[in-house]
Parts: C-alpha cells; sequence; structure tokens
C-alpha cells in the first residue's frame, strides 16, 4: 500500500529510479531499505501494477533483481486506473506526522485473489493461491448476471495442476512441470510448478539421481525466459520410464495446500474462493457507487455555481450592492438580490456562495457570455443525467466497468497454467532397484552400507527384507542400510507384506528338546525384533522357506544303557500354527544333531469353510 501511494505520488508518466522510490517510500515505512526493495521487486514480477525496466531478478531461475540504484519503475495504466481514486481515499498521518498516507487504497480490483498471498500469523496461517485476473473479471461479470460462475488457480510459472481436491480454495491442488521427451534419450523441461525454481528443480533430480531413483547422465539448463532444462538418460533407459519417475521423486510434481483466511471486518475468517469474490465483487459495486455519487455532487455543485452566477449577473444582482454601506449590507443585498429566483437553486444558498459571488471580478461581469453560461448548463444537465442513470442501475454499470476493463487488458493476463488430470504416480512402481544389500557374517551387519559375499539383494527403497538369524530371531526391514545380528542370519530374501513369508522350522530349546512347527509371517512392525523360538537360549536346526518340507532326523544325546540312539519325523504331518507357539515335539529326548534326509514338496492345506460377505458358506 504504502509502496503504490508513492510511486502515485510520484508518477508522471516516466521511470523512476528503484533507489529513489525506497527513500520517498521510507518516509511512511521507517523499517529499512532492503525491505522496501524486496517488496517492490516482488510487486514488479507479479506484471500488474509497476512497469518495470531494467533486472528485477528472474521468477524462473531465481536469481536476484540488480541493485536498486540500476532498476526503474512506474506505475501501469491498469494501476492508475483502479488503485487509486485521492477524493475517495481517507488519509492520516504518517509514523512522525510530516507526512500523510492512506488507510487503504480504493482498489477496484481484488488483488487477493489475483497475486495470492501466504504468511503466518499467531495461531493463524493463510494461503491464497493466485488466479487469472481475466477469468476473476468473467467470474465477477457472472455473479453480477446471476449466472454459475468457478475459479480455478493460474500460476505465472505455468505448468500443469490438477484441482480435483480445490474444494473452492479450501483443499489442494498437484502441479506438475511441463515435460516434453525428445526422442527416447532426451527429455525437457518446459514450464515448472508453482514455487520451484530452475535451480531448486535441478538440485532435486541432482539428489534423485545420486539415489539411484532415476538413471540420467547429464543435465544441460538453457532457461533464458522461458525454461528449457534437458535431461540425457543413461544407456538402456527410456524417456518413457523416466518421466514417471521425474514425477515422483523431484520438484517436477509440487502438493499445494491451499488455506484461504482473511481478514474481514477486523476479524479473521475463513472463506471460500467463491465467497471472497462475491464479497469483492460487493465492494467494487459500494466503491463505483461511491465515485458516481462524488461525481454527481461535483457536477451539482458546478451547476449550482454556474446558476447563480447567470442570475448575478443577468439579473443585475450586483448593482444593489453599491447602495450598501458595510459588509453586512452587502452580504443581506446579494440574499435580497438572489431571493426571488431561488426556484432555480440547485440547493439553497450559504454564506460560501454568498462569498463566491462577491468574489466575481468587474471585468468579468462585464465580459459575460450568456450563451457560453447556459452551454456549460446544459453539458452539465446531460452528464447528471448520464451519472443518475449509472446509480439508478448499479450492477450494470459495474458489469460495463469490468467488461471494458476485459476487453481492453484482459489479452496481457492469458492463462498459463493448464488445468489436467493427473493419473497419481505410484512410488513403488516407478522405483528402481537400485539399492544393493548383502550380509558380512564375520561382522554381523546387514544391510546397502555393507559390503558381505552372503544374500546378495538388489531392492529398491521401498522393499522389505525378512531376515531370521539361528537364535530364533527375525525382523522386517525396510531397505536397511546397516543393522547388526547377535546370531549367524539363515534367511534373507525380499518380503511382501500383502502375501506374507511362510516357513517350516526345526528348532531345539535351551534343554535340547526338538519342535518343529509350520508357520506364516504377516504381521509385523518394521525393524522390531521377533522370536520364533520361545526360549531365549534356543536355536534353529532347519528352516525350509515355502513349500518345501521332508524327513528329518534326529540324533538324541548320549545316555546310560540307551539303545534307541535316533529317530525320524515327517514335516509334512505339520499343522499351520502361529509363529509364537511352541510347536510340536518330534522327538522324548534331549537331542544332539539334527538332520534333513529328503526333502519334497508340501502337502497342499485343507480346505477352510468360511462365511462370505452376505453370510452364505464358501469354501477357498
Amino acid at each position: 500500500r504504502r509502496l503504490l501511494h508513492t510511486l502515485f505520488e510520484m508518477d508522471d508518466g516516466r521511470y523512476n529510479k528503484v533507489a529513489n522510490v525506497i527513500g520517498e517510500t521510507m518516509k511512511l515505512h521507517p523499517h529499512g531499505d532492503a525491505s522496501i526493495g524486496d517488496a517492490l521487486v516482488v510487486i514488479a514480477n507479479k506484471g500488474a501494477f509497476v512497469d518495470r525496466q531494467g533486472n528485477f531478478g528472474n521468477l524462473l531461475t531465481g536469481h536476484p533483481a540488480a541493485a536498486p540504484r540500476y532498476i526503474e519503475c512506474r506505475l501501469t495504466p491498469l494501476a492508475r486506473e483502479t488503485l487509486f481514486n485521492p477524493a475517495l481515499t481517507e488519509f492520516v498521518p504518517s509514523y512522525d506526522g510530516r507526512s500523510r498516507e492512506p488507510r487503504q487504497l480504493p482498489a477496484k480490483i481484488p488483488m487477493v485473489l489475483m497475486l495470492g498471498v501466504e504468511g503466518i500469523a499467531v495461531g493463524l496461517a493463510t494461503r491464497i493461491l493466485p488466479h487469472n485476473l481475466s477469468e476473476i473479471w468473467q467470474a465477477q461479470i457472472a455473479f453480477l448476471e446471476q449466472k454459475p460462475f468457478s475459479l480455478l488457480p493460474d500460476f505465472p510459472q505455468g505448468g500443469l495442476v490438477d484441482v480435483s481436491a480445490y474444494q473452492d480454495g479450501r483443499g489442494k491442488v498437484d502441479a506438475r512441470a511441463r515435460i516434453e521427451a525428445r526422442g527416447d534419450k532426451r527429455i525437457v523441461v518446459r514450464e515448472l510448478p508453482y514455487g520451484v525454481t530452475t535451480e531448486s528443480l535441478i538440485n532435486s533430480i541432482e539428489a534423485a539421481v545420486q539415489k539411484g531413483r532415476v538413471q540420467v547422465t547429464s543435465i544441460h539448463d538453457y532457461t533464458t525466459d522461458k525454461v528449457e532444462i534437458e535431461l540425457v538418460l543413461a544407456r538402456g533407459v527410456r524417456a518413457t520410464e523416466v518421466i514417471p519417475q521425474l514425477y515422483a521423486y523431484t520438484e517436477c510434481s509440487v502438493s499445494l495446500s491451499s488455506n484461504p483466511v482473511v481478514v474481514r471486518d477486523r476479524k479473521p475468517v475463513e472463506m471460500t474462493v467463491s465467497e471472497m469474490l462475491v464479497a469483492l465483487t460487493e465492494t467494487l459495486r459500494e466503491q463505483i457507487g461511491a465515485e458516481l455519487a462524488w461525481e454527481q455532487d461535483q457536477l451539482d455543485d458546478r451547476r449550482h455555481a454556474l446558476t447563480l452566477e447567470q442570475i448575478f449577473i443577468e439579473h443585475k444582482v450586483y448593482r444593489s450592492l453599491e447602495r450598501a454601506g458595510s459588509e453586512e449590507a452587502v452580504q443581506r443585498a446579494v440574499r435580497t438580490g438572489m431571493e426571488p429566483h431561488q426556484e432555480l437553486f440547485v440547493r439553497p444558498l450559504t454564506d460560501d456562495d454568498v462569498r463566491r459571488l462577491l468574489e466575481i471580478r468587474i471585468r468579468r461581469i462585464s465580459a459575460y457570455d450568456r450563451d457560453r453560461n447556459r452551454a456549460q448548463i446544459e453539458e452539465i444537465d446531460v452528464k447528471l443525467a448520464e451519472v443518475r442513470a449509472k446509480l439508478d442501475d448499479l450492477t450494470g454499470t459495474t458489469v460495463a466497468f469490468l467488461r471494458d476493463l476485459l476487453e481492453r487488458y484482459g489479452a496481457e493476463f492469458p492463462r498459463r497454467t493448464e488445468v489436467v488430470r493427473f493419473d497419481a504416480v505410484d512410488k513403488k512402481a516407478v522405483a528402481r532397484a537400485a539399492l544393493k544389500i548383502a550380509y558380512d557374517p564375520d561382522t554381523g551387519f546387514l544391510g546397502s552400507a555393507i559390503k558381505g559375499d552372503r544374500f546378495k539383494l538388489q531392492i529398491t527403497e521401498y522393499d522389505h527384507v525378512l531376515a531370521i538369524a539361528a537364535d530364533g530371531t527375525y525382523r522386517v526391514l525396510q531397505a536397511p542400510e546397516k543393522v547388526l545380528f547377535s546370531a549367524k542370519v539363515l534367511h534373507c530374501a525380499v518380503f511382501d507384506p500383502d502375501q506374507g513369508a511362510e516357513f517350516t522350522v526345526v528348532y531345539r530349546d535351551k534343554a535340547r528338546i526338538a519342535y518343529a512347527k509350520r508357520i506364516r509371517i504377516e504381521k509385523f512392525i518394521r525393524n522390531k525384533e521377533y522370536r520364533l523360538v520361545r526360549d531365549p537360549g534356543g536355536r534353529v536346526d532347519l528352516l525350509l522357506p515355502g513349500d518345501r518340507s521332508g524327513i528329518v532326523s534326529v540324533r538324541f544325546a548320549p545316555a546310560a544303557r540307551q539303545r534307541v540312539r535316533s529317530a525320524k519325523f515327517d514335516l509334512s504331518q505339520l499343522e499351520p500354527t502361529g509363529v509364537s507357539a511352541r510347536g510340536t515335539r518330534i522327538a522324548a529326548k534331549p537331542v544332539s544333531a539334527v538332520k534333513l534326509l529328503v526333502t519334497k514338496p508340501k502337502r497342499p492345506a485343507p480346505k477352510r469353510r468360511t462365511r462370505g460377505a452376505r453370510g452364505q458358506s464358501s469354501l477357498f
């Protein structure tokens, strides 16, 4: 507000040095020149109210503006026409009382919707996305004509936007860069999402490349006044594979939440975009009505003055002043001479009117042009009729005003962001198996940071790994980097949480009693340690994954007068049980060794009968 008012006060049609504008604004805003200069650059880069000349920075690359002494600015014709009206502006003294500043600008443009805003306060936050000015005018016209309307965000960087969850400003939008494939080996970024610069985008791509999420060999930035970032792809990779990865892992796609909180009647309120448009349109109608009423008052005053002048001169009222001997007698003579013609007055005669009549010079009376006076009165009557007609149809007048702005300035504000519907990118589906994990039995560590020779796997960052140790403990890990196991790892493989994993386990407890059980690992908490063996001192002897089963031979621990030294057990006889269950005892004595004699496919599990959705039995 202070910046725009200062630009209006300095406006003479020519450019002004930004340094001078900052200095003049400091008369109203004594909080340092840096904040004023930064605010002016931001307003100028919006492109609606400040005409700029010089290097005001680059909205696309994020480069800063030149020093204030090198750049110039002035108001645009749109700003001069729609933001200022000194006659209807309430002014207050500045901080030191030497100047005056407007309490608010009588703007006839919904700036909060056009420019957007983002900020925080004590316990409050607001974020209003920018909208297209031409579309705002069209929506205002539709509201005044009682037609349906809607407003969607439009960003200066262009790009693509999905507004399916916008909810009239109370939801969110997904913004994406415009990406084109130049053959199979090159990708070009043409437009950016809102709030993203070429520098931040390139940094996000480089970070994704380092993590192995995107296979790009080189990045070339050819951005000038338009975005052009070329990506060269790695060998064996196609553009159709990489583009979804860019949307999934880089700033080529961002989600923008909208929280429209505004101050209305000195209170913070949350409003939808449509509600704000309606309120601002009503304010515009009141503003135009106030301007027309002020213009009517000015025309009435002018017509009243011309009418009094006409009566005073044509009816020679001034001659009666020659006989007046005092100032009071002079004023009384004027009132007496004008009273017979009071039916011609626009309003009653006042002391100011008498004073103005007495200030008419003799030369002007002698050169009085009756025809010119009547022509001026007729011209004012025509204008008064027009103003009154506009006031009688204030809604139509507001529509005509908006249509005029749309016709003259609409071409300067084309829509830059294309509204489309996105298909959600499944990060798991487009993820690359770029992580290599291994297990080092010498150190007991497992993960992507380990260079071991056991259980080498190549996984994505979203894959889960199931690791089972010889002491009967197991964990489900998501792309582990470095995890220590106190016992030797017997099993390590990619684990699908939706499918689970089935095992046949043969183990001995700390009393060397052998047990066997068939289990299925399904529910888990990542990185939490679980136990397959109930006794902490036990150990796993056999671990058969999947549908494998077999016959095991157990050798009993030596004992006095022992005749039977071994026994066999068919693992296919086991029934499914819980992970924490003890299982089936497969030997009556302590066991010193367990050996798998032969493996064979497990017999099919018995079919279970369950209840269907409607209470009917279903077999599966």
